[in-house]
């Protein structure tokens, strides 16, 4: 079911963003008012995007890449909606059926193996050489340790052979 966007100032902000872009009226301006852990504060954030019950976007960013939460939240709502590699670009009349999700991460720390694991309290990040993968706590089908790490592995293009390293965060999930 469709988010009202009204409750969560956090989702509430991506989809004023998202439909400000849709409409063509460009990049919507940080609104004044907002909640001050949106506008004093930077961290990386994830947008998902949900259709049906189904993925239909996300994009994010493990380390803040603007002033503020507010502003990551609108970069990566617009993101996650017009450029998934894996998805069509969402149009103004998907809008209302979306779901929206922001999931505000800790910053990462390097972990010695598997067993720092939980996949329902952190999620992970992989990296071998210049490939790396990230995949976000408390996912529907990831149950263990295990599965998220190669998850994470085949996202990042890691071979089962190849060597690498583990790093964990957690994240402040808006749904």
């Amino acid at each position: 079911m469709p988010d009202g966007g009204g409750q969560d100032p956090f989702r509430a902000l991506a989809r004023a963003s998202l439909e400000h872009t849709l409409r063509g009226k460009g990049s919507l301006p940080l609104p004044e008012g907002l909640p001050r852990e949106l506008t004093e504060h930077k961290a990386g954030v994830f947008v998902t995007l949900y259709k049906g019950g189904h993925l239909r976007g996300c994009i994010g960013t493990v380390q803040p890449t603007t002033a503020c939460v507010g502003s990551e939240i609108m970069q990566n709502a617009v993101s996650s909606a017009l450029h998934d590699p894996r998805f069509p670009p969402v149009t103004l009349d998907e809008l209302p059926q979306l779901t929206i999700k922001v999931d505000v991460l800790h910053p990462p720390e390097p972990i010695d193996g598997e067993g720092a694991l939980d996949p329902q309290r952190y999620g992970v990040i992989v990296a071998s050489a210049r490939k790396r993968g990230l995949l976000l706590p408390r996912l529907d089908g990831v149950d263990t340790v295990a599965e998220q790490v190669a998850i994470a592995k085949q996202k990042a293009g890691i071979a089962p052979h190849e060597p690498y390293s583990l790093s964990r965060f957690e994240v402040t999930r808006h749904e």
